[in-house]
């Protein structure tokens, strides 16, 4: 019996030495990937290289007991995929594309029964350094993975022709909006020993719902000094349809944050039973705001439709602001964020710099085609209809005016919520003062970590 015993303890013990040896040896390891050549500047035809070299890997893989399951799609429904032994050693994988567009290469560490690796943390949580690391850690994805691409001469990519009527129907939406006068009620918001002031704010917008969020102005104001003025915007909010009040604000601009709704603000009586309501109110036909093909047929109706008009309103009321210097004005954003950002900078009220990061909704219709063709799982996609180009962000670019100095300042190689061609011809749509930050292996949410030859500049 004792010796049945002592065997029993002598595998658990080998077992967990093998945890210790094998088990934590990708808790830390990620994929960097290099290519033969700048990924955006391939041309149709020329092969392309992909060298995916692990980073980050602690001790020895064992071998048979991971693999890197890979796939490559292109813009244009072409697939291929496979299977290799991951040892630690780089994967080279090597194709072409015959024309313009962009190929994507996805690959994962995976076990031997086909599971996603998941990564576990290891580092010390019982020291305020290792919980903000672990904090950081739960927030990140968990799989070893690369997810990016290359593109083929992204510089000829044309976005699907935009409607006729584009510029007179914008003109009438904002007629719409000059019949409403500049009214605005103002909540001063207290803030112990800041510089700046804050304020709860809602202005009143055409279409159903006004324009809110928080105003921040320096207390320098007072003193006759002038600051440049920011509107800052949201990402796709779902449900939530929350926004609280900042704790300050910088000291060195007037800032106006709103939301994407005109939602009413605890400052001015909102209950929960408003929020719930408007949880409701904005969703249609069973789909999640702005998501619905039905009410998006007419563009008079389709959500983005109150949500362009509120941007304009905001962006008219900074100028009102006292303390704005006349002169700066700024939109920024990311995701959603970054599609208002664009409105902004195209709608006509003098944006002179544009931050729109990971922007959503650029040429709409080509990710309606990725999506039935099942070459992206990505769901974030609004159903194509006509009307949807009167929203697309590659359209509004081309109203961006040459005074404007425009940054994209994230867009992800492997960002399939906000794909590359849309960027890329939202880029070439923009015929100012422009620049772009393209991110080799960055995903919608997903940056990976700095390395040479990671980002790619371009500028004009």
């Amino acid at each position: 019996m004792e010796i049945v015993k002592l065997k029993k303890t002598m595998a658990l013990l080998a077992m967990g030495c093998a945890s210790m040896l094998f088990g934590g040896a990708l808790d830390n390891a990620w994929l960097k990937c290099t290519t033969n050549k700048n990924p955006l500047e391939y041309k149709p035809g020329e092969e392309m290289v992909f060298t995916l070299s692990p980073q980050g890997i602690e001790g020895v893989v064992p071998e048979g007991e991971y693999f890197l399951d890979w796939k490559r799609t292109d813009d244009f429904g072409g697939i291929d995929k496979g299977k290799v032994p991951f040892t630690g050693k780089p994967f080279v994988y090597k194709t072409k594309l015959d024309k313009a567009g962009f190929v994507r290469l996805e690959a994962y560490v995976v076990g031997k029964n086909g599971k996603r690796y998941v990564k576990k943390f290891t580092g010390d949580a019982s020291t305020p350094e290792g919980r903000i690391a672990m904090n950081r850690f739960e927030r990140a994805k968990k799989n070893v993975f690369f997810d990016g691409g290359a593109g083929v001469d992204i510089d000829t990519l044309a976005t699907h022709p935009e409607p006729k009527d584009f510029d007179a129907f914008w003109k009438g939406q904002f007629a719409r909006l000059d019949k409403v006068p500049m009214k605005s009620d103002l909540m001063e918001i207290p803030l112990r020993g800041k510089k700046v002031r804050c304020y709860a704010v809602r202005i009143d917008c055409a279409g159903l719902r006004p324009v809110t969020g928080y105003l921040t102005v320096p207390k320098a104001v007072d003193e006759g000094r002038t600051f440049p003025a920011r509107l800052s915007t949201h990402g796709y909010s779902g449900d939530r349809c929350t926004h609280g009040a900042p704790s300050g604000g910088p000291e060195n601009e007037i800032s106006l944050n709103i939301n994407a709704h005109g939602l009413k603000l605890r400052e001015f009586g909102a209950t929960d039973a408003d929020t719930k309501a408007l949880r409701w109110e904005i969703r249609s036909h069973g789909c999640a705001y702005a998501f619905d093909a039905k009410q998006n047929v007419d563009p008079e109706v389709a959500y983005f439709n109150g949500m362009v008009l509120r941007v304009k309103r905001a962006l008219q009321y900074l100028k009102t602001v006292k303390g704005w210097n006349g002169k700066d004005l700024i939109a920024s954003g990311g995701s959603q964020g970054g599609l208002q950002t664009i409105w902004a900078a195209g709608c006509g009220e003098g944006v002179t710099r544009a931050e729109s990061g990971i922007t959503w909704c650029c040429d709409m219709y080509s990710n309606n085609v990725r999506r039935e063709w099942k070459i992206s799982s990505d769901g974030w996609y609004i159903p194509w209809t006509d009307s949807m180009g009167y929203y697309d962000a590659a359209n509004f670019a081309k109203r961006i005016p040459k005074t404007c100095h425009t940054i994209i300042t994230r867009a992800g190689i492997g960002d399939y919520c906000c794909p590359p061609m849309g960027l890329a011809k939202l880029w070439n749509n923009i015929s100012g003062n422009a620049k772009i930050i393209w991110v080799q292996g960055s995903e919608h949410g997903y940056v990976p970590p700095a390395y040479e030859g990671r980002d790619f500049i371009k500028e004009k």
